[in-house]
């Protein structure tokens, strides 16, 4: 088996781009990655393409990267996590984590019952393949190789798990006695280049780092994060240095301070361990003002973590990994985060993340979208114009990743049409809710339908969009979308231009309740004047003392419809 791979370096932080790396320096969206260089004009190590082959809950995945910036978004179980885990260990080479997790863990369950549901014969058992395509790595001719999936030449390193071949008989017993158990015990995981040559410590391609905010507590990973931080940042002659200055700081502490104590003993005497288990590498922490960051809260080792490997220190970090970063921050050190990520320059990001804040900061054009109903097909949003990736950019509080991982919506120009729909919905759907039929509704400013229109039609997504005409239902409503209307988006608004908004054709399709709940104590306002002076108020009114009883009008029951059918 091949030796354990050192630490490399590689940070993944869940889909998107960067753009803007600093004030006042902007890269194109389209970059070749075979060309990219960093500020400087050196050449950036990246990692160009990801392929995965009966990995946890790919059967089949293959993904390109941006060489600057990758957001992964997805659902809780659409493989975000999965893909960071993937470049994790085979940047890693290490089999002692692989063992740790157990190749059980990692292999896709799918393949597993199909092989134990058919003839079970040894030729069939699966494989687990990872690849790691590499680009802007320099003279590593040892890792340019065919012995790929896609035998193409090409620089890269994988991991294999096969069966072994010294226990291809015990291996047929065991098929033959049809046993329910897979036979894991008889894999084996290596680590190989693309010219099937086996990994070792020393070869390091990429330096990468993975930091992942739900573990930012644990001990264990705040020990391997110091300790890939001290490899990043030491020369391989300083490391040297430190560890033979520890040894010899200890050794004199014996001498110095137990040697009264020792002297008193006979057979039995205290020492200081020197071990590779009591090294400087395993004793040293990293602190904040004297205090020791594993000291501090959960929000605050994230932010200290991920502002430190991001640090621009020439050679320290290739690649860094980022998992769901938002977590245990508030909305202010996630504001400093994000411009913190985004003045990074020399590394590869990738960021997986549930925050439509973070991804649409960063740059929606760099979103790699990985479906829940659909493993094997993720989808780019490099396509968006760059328009609308710099609205959203600037843009207040959006719902782009609730839209963006939905099937069907219902957009809605305002806060009181929020907070009616749900009624209005069940009474024009028979009973039925949103949350059964599984449509979202979502609130979008007047100005902003046609960005979230077009990231709908990227996507495939079907979409209601529900607005007032303004009194000009033809130019407003008609005109004004005829670039987006479709088999799969429809805008629904009153066709009377009189009843120019929401409030308007509430009041006159409920008159008798508005009436009834508005009309007293009204001097100098009608209640249809109140109604449009108060528009939140009066909704969350209605809803809770008529919802049941209100008539939606006209166009809202044929946009659902339209979006139920």
């Amino acid at each position: 088996m091949p030796s354990k791979l050192g630490t490399t370096g590689i940070i993944v932080i869940d889909n998107f781009t960067m753009e803007t790396l600093r004030e006042g320096v902007t890269l194109t969206s389209r970059i070749d990655s075979h060309s990219f260089k960093g500020i400087g004009g050196e050449r950036v190590a990246t990692i160009k393409r990801l392929v995965l082959r009966n990995f946890k809950r790919f059967k089949a995945l293959e993904l390109e990267f941006d060489p600057e910036l990758n957001i992964l978004i997805g659902g809780n179980e659409a493989g975000k996590s999965t893909v960071l885990q993937a470049l994790d260990i085979v940047l890693s080479a290490s089999r002692s984590k692989v063992e740790a997790m157990g190749i059980e863990t990692l292999f896709n369950a799918d393949c597993i019952a199909e092989f134990l549901g058919g003839e079970m014969k040894i030729e069939n058992l699966p494989e687990l393949l990872v690849e790691v395509y590499l680009d802007g790595i320099g003279n590593y001719h040892d890792l340019d190789g065919r012995n790929n999936s896609k035998s193409a030449d090409h620089l890269g390193i994988k991991m294999v798990c096969k069966p072994v071949d010294e226990y291809t008989k015990e291996i047929q017993t065991i098929l033959a006695e049809r046993h329910e158990s897979f036979p894991f015990e008889y894999y084996g995981v290596h680590f190989l280049t693309f010219t099937d040559e086996a990994i070792f410590p020393h070869k390091k391609p990429l330096r990468h780092l993975l930091i992942d905010s739900s573990q930012i507590n644990n001990e264990y990973a705040t020990r391997e994060y110091t300790r890939s931080m001290y490899a990043a940042h030491a020369t391989t002659v300083q490391r040297n240095l430190h560890g033979f200055e520890y040894r010899k700081a200890k050794s004199k502490f014996k001498d110095d301070v137990f040697k009264a104590m020792n002297e008193a003993l006979d057979t039995y005497k205290f020492d200081i361990r020197t071990s590779p288990k009591a090294s400087v590498e395993t004793d040293i922490i990293i602190t904040e003002g004297d205090i020791p960051i594993d000291s501090k809260g959960k929000g605050r080792q994230c932010f200290i973590k991920t502002e430190f490997a991001l640090r621009n220190r020439e050679q320290a970090l290739d690649v860094l990994l980022l998992e769901e970063p938002e977590n245990h921050l508030s909305h202010v050190h996630m504001h400093k985060l994000i411009e913190r990520i985004r003045a990074s320059v020399k590394k590869q990001l990738f960021v997986a993340t549930h925050s439509s804040f973070i991804a649409t900061r960063l740059n929606l054009k760099k979103v790699l979208i990985l479906s829940e109903e659909n493993p094997s097909r993720p989808t780019s949003l490099k396509d968006l114009t760059q328009g609308t990736a710099e609205f959203f950019m600037k843009a207040p509080d959006n719902n782009v990743l609730e839209l963006a991982l939905c099937k069907k919506a219902i957009l809605v120009e305002g806060d009181a049409e929020f907070i009616l729909m749900d009624a209005f919905y069940k009474r024009s759907a028979g009973g039925a809710s949103t949350d059964a039929d599984g449509i979202h509704v979502i609130s979008v400013d007047g100005t902003s339908f046609k960005r979230y229109l077009e990231l709908a039609r990227l996507l495939g997504i079907k979409v209601a969009a529900i607005r007032d005409n303004d009194g000009d239902f033809q130019a407003n409503c008609v005109a004004n979308y005829t670039d987006f209307a479709s088999a799969s988006i429809q805008i629904f608004a009153d066709t009377d231009d009189t009843r120019y908004t929401f409030e308007v054709c509430v009041y006159q399709d409920n008159k008798a309740i508005c009436d009834e709940q508005f009309l007293a104590g009204r001097k100098t306002l009608t209640v249809e004047e109140y109604m449009l002076k108060n528009k939140t108020d009066v909704a969350f009114q209605l809803l809770e003392k008529k919802g049941a009883e209100l008539i939606a009008p006209g166009y809202i029951q044929q946009a659902v419809a339209w979006i139920r059918a």
